[in-house]
């Protein structure tokens, strides 16, 4: 196994449909020789840097402590100075490593984190509902969703899967494999990844767990090849029977805690031997199921509301937050009331590839043909056993109880804007995505009266083991055109103009991110290398308009399903949004998650901004329709 000690979608990528390959062997062969093709992430030229780094900060600082940055920053890369050295080691770096950003990335951005995975982290997807009979069918559906998973397994373990393109240019696929049979161990002060798949003997089990209760299920008989869809169902159910106990203690609820708490009630799990072979069955397993209990009923109209929270910690303890393992890379979740799902770590993939997995899954289900019944006998599922101590007991039942917490903050609002789509946008020859951005500008701007750095995601898999890098939109030209907006001194064609500036810069501005010319992550590699150079920190990192370029609080992200699934990630802290949309043809849907008004977080209101989300983009039209020179 290979361990590791260390949000999203901008720019289309090619979708692709699960297809038989005439040769596996020329398939996997052409596969591999693109991946190894692939061109390393390069380092951005300082100087470029430095000028996006300054007109980032333009919206957001007053013009005083602008002035001092802009002193900073021609210090930094003045000839000779601190910002040739560390340019020179990083570029070093690229040099002798795979990808020079990937590591720290996930260092900086996930394993040194201490909060929660859950709804902080982890991803929800949310599949179609589906509607079973009995507990029967549930078990029926979820053999068929495992078979599904396993074949799409055996693709990328073969690298059979299709590769993806973006702009004409291959993609990194690595990343899904780093989604099968991974898992995040904690760790005090920084937590690693596993990923067991790249051992010399890969696991051949999964893991499945009902009632709060993990069982080892072995995928493979006899001959090496997968269970039936039969003969799955005949093993989640003896599975079920032996998991009828429902008042048995949570121990999945243990990952959902504070790292540095989970890493210490690690430590003392693994000093007794039967808890150490049942973590090592949970973390080295393939995939894990999580048979779920039905979730209380709710309306049709508060269905998406409140089933993105559910996908994302269970419900609560009282329900099927004990029923999980949040460390996984995977989690397959299949509920009696026909809530189906994943739950995924976003350490091992980014959204784009989480999404595109669940299309995957859902393709090859629908695909599934029959198998003739086979008549091998099959061994009994192991059931999973926990030595709980005293000590144990008190740190689940301090699990259980902030868990409840964090599951009823999390306000998630979500609407299907119906006034208008991509097609109306696309015939005024506009960046759907990019309007969208600037709706949301100006959402934050009238309910804040100020700019403030809004994120969107955008991926670097045209790299080598690229990751993410992040896409500031709040630029000049939208700040320009959001104080605007609604100033009556401003005549409409001026609006206009400054509209079809703001969305040229986020066009520009993507380009640029997409081709790894990403100011964000050059400036952390910097920062990383005085570290790693143990040089004083020099003071363009230490500067207060430094802090606030990284103060990300609110984060967007475009979702992109072939199957209509939902998908949510929560905030990482009380102050800040998180939104995605999905933009069709004829309709927009939104969501804003957030944690609800409280004593410790009163900035945030998920209710208004998607409202004004909404106005906002009803108004943009507007304009364009009264203006004669608009394009709608």
């Amino acid at each position: 196994m290979l361990r590791i000690n260390s949000r999203a979608r901008v720019g289309m990528v090619k979708p692709c449909h699960l297809v038989k390959p005439v040769s596996a062997t020329l398939v996997a062969a052409r596969n591999q020789t693109q991946q190894k093709g692939l061109p390393s992430q390069p380092v951005p030229p300082l100087h470029q840097t430095c000028e996006l780094y300054l007109s980032m900060l333009e919206p957001i600082v007053e013009e005083d402590e602008l002035k001092r940055t802009k002193e900073l920053v021609k210090d930094f890369q003045k000839a000779g100075g601190v910002g040739e050295r560390l340019q020179r080691g990083l570029e070093r770096r690229a040099r002798n490593t795979e990808n020079w950003s990937t590591e720290d990335f996930l260092k900086e951005d996930y394993l040194h984190k201490r909060h929660s995975l859950v709804v902080q982290s982890n991803t929800g997807i949310v599949f179609p509902r589906m509607e079973f009979i009995d507990k029967q069918e549930q078990m029926r559906f979820a053999a068929k969703y495992i078979v599904g998973f396993l074949e799409l397994k055996t693709m990328i373990s073969n690298d059979a899967l299709p590769v993806e393109y973006m702009k004409g240019k291959p993609l990194c696929m690595k990343q899904y494999e780093q989604l099968i049979s991974s898992c995040r161990i904690p760790g005090l002060k920084e937590d690693s990844l596993v990923f067991y798949g790249r051992s010399s003997n890969p696991p051949k089990h999964i893991t499945v767990v009902h009632n709060n209760q993990f069982f080892l299920l072995d995928v493979y008989n006899s001959v090496g090849t997968l269970l039936t869809v039969d003969q799955l169902c005949v093993q989640l159910e003896r599975i079920c029977n032996a998991s009828v106990q429902t008042d048995m203690e949570p121990v999945g609820i243990l990952t959902s805690q504070h790292r540095d708490i989970w890493s210490k009630t690690y430590i003392s799990l693994m000093k007794d031997e039967t808890n150490k072979e049942s973590l090592s069955a949970i973390q080295s397993s393939i995939v894990t199921v999580c048979l779920d209990k039905a979730m209380p009923p709710v309306s049709d109209e508060m269905y998406r509301r409140c089933v993105i929270p559910w996908m994302l910690t269970g419900g609560g303890s009282q329900w099927n937050s004990g029923n999980r393992w949040f460390d996984k890379g995977l989690q397959l979740i299949i509920g009696e009331d026909g809530i189906c799902g994943l739950n995924l770590s976003h350490v091992c993939a980014d959204g784009v590839v989480q999404m595109a997995l669940a299309d995957y899954i859902l393709e090859n289900k629908k695909k599934l043909q029959m198998m003739p019944p086979s008549m091998e006998s099959l061994p009994m599922p192991q059931k999973l056993h926990f030595s709980i101590t005293p000590e144990v007991k008190k740190d689940i039942e301090e699990a259980k109880h902030n868990m409840d917490i964090m599951a009823r903050n999390l306000d998630v609002r979500d609407r299907v804007f119906d006034h208008f789509g991509e097609n109306v946008l696309k015939a005024g020859k506009m960046s759907p995505d990019a309007f969208v951005q600037m709706a949301v500008q100006l959402a934050y701007y009238r309910m804040y009266r100020r700019c403030s750095p809004i994120i969107e995601p955008v991926s670097l898999r045209m790299f080598r083991l690229g990751r993410l890098a992040y896409l500031n939109s709040t630029s000049s030209a939208s700040a320009t055109f959001v104080q605007a907006f609604d100033d009556p001194k401003k005549q409409n064609s001026e609006k206009v103009d400054l509209l079809e500036k703001a969305l040229k810069a986020h066009k520009r501005n993507t380009n640029m991110t997409i081709s790894g010319q990403d100011a964000y992550r050059h400036l952390f590699g910097l920062k990383m290398q005085a570290v790693e150079e143990n040089i004083s920190m020099p003071d363009l990192f230490t500067d207060t308009s430094f802090a606030k370029a990284f103060d990300f609080r609110h984060f967007t992200s475009q979702v992109i399903s072939k199957f209509d699934c939902l998908a949510c990630i929560g905030p990482e802290q009380p102050s800040a949004y998180l939104v995605y949309y999905s933009i069709k043809n004829d309709h927009i849907y939104l969501m804003v998650s957030t944690f609800e008004a409280t004593n410790t977080c009163k900035e945030t209101n998920a209710v208004h901004l998607i409202q004004a989300m909404e106005d906002a983009l009803l108004d943009m039209k507007t304009l364009l329709e009264q203006t004669p020179i608009a394009k709608l």
